[in-house]
């Protein structure tokens, strides 16, 4: 295994990381946003609202978006699995 098979495998790794963690990463952006401008404009000033929101916006995505998930996942795997022999020598 040399180099470049190590380099384009972590390349491939990182890339499906970030490829499954962006929609919820966006969703808590998102809502983390949202709920700022609403405590902006109410004048609330408590640190803890934005978190029960951000919680359950990420869940719900997890919920939604498992089905997609898996199957990154799960191409992701059965790629790695089926090029181990190249990976070996």
């Amino acid at each position: 295994m040399n180099e470049a098979v190590v380099i384009e495998l972590a390349q491939q790794t990182l890339y499906t990381i970030l490829i499954l963690s962006a929609p919820m990463l966006g969703i808590g952006l998102l809502v983390g946003l949202i709920v700022s401008i609403f405590q902006a404009t109410t004048q609330i000033q408590e640190a803890t609202l934005a978190f029960i929101p951000k919680i359950i916006a990420i869940f719900a995505a997890v919920v939604i978006f498992s089905p997609w998930l898996l199957s990154v996942i799960l191409n992701f795997t059965t790629k790695l699995f089926n090029n181990m022999s190249n990976y070996i020598q």
